[in-house]
Parts: C-alpha cells; structure tokens; sequence
C-alpha cells in the first residue's frame, strides 16, 4: 500500500512537538491513521534533515505499512533560480 499526500501549511515551520502536533493531526486524518507517538528524535530530524520516518511500533494502533514517512518541500521563492552562476 502506497498512499501520498501533498498538504500546504501557511504556517512558519515548527522547531518543537507543540508546534509539529497540528501538522502531523492534518496529515494522519488525510490519510485516515492514528498519529503516531512522536519522539525527540523525530522533530531533530525534521529540523535537521526536512524528513523523517515512522514506523509501526510508533503507533498505538496496529498499522499495516511499514513506514510512515514526511518529508519538507521547502517554497522556491520567486528570486530564486536554477542558473549556477561561476564564482
């Protein structure tokens, strides 16, 4: 089973649990799962890398995938573009 979700947040980027809460709420009732038990670990790698994973034993409800995933896209912002520019 493979399901994706692409949800926009208006939202500055959260750097703690309170702030992650509303988020991951919007994305596990997108999907219809339970949210997961989120540890330090999780937010470290969210602030640090813009990703992180959740496995089955994160969740107090069974749960029949083996890893829950998020992953930031951070905006591209319109002054920004592709051209490597030589120093």
């Amino acid at each position: 089973m493979k399901s994706e979700v692409v949800q926009e947040f208006a939202l500055a980027r959260p750097s703690d649990l309170e702030g992650w809460m509303p988020v991951l709420h919007a994305l596990c009732q997108a999907l219809d799962l339970a949210r997961p038990v989120v540890l330090q670990k999780h937010i470290a790698e969210l602030d640090r890398f813009s990703h992180t994973a959740f496995r089955p034993g994160d969740f107090m409800e069974p749960v029949d995938f083996d890893r829950f995933e998020i992953e930031i896209f951070r905006e591209k912002k319109e002054h920004e573009d592709s051209v490597l520019r030589p120093y």
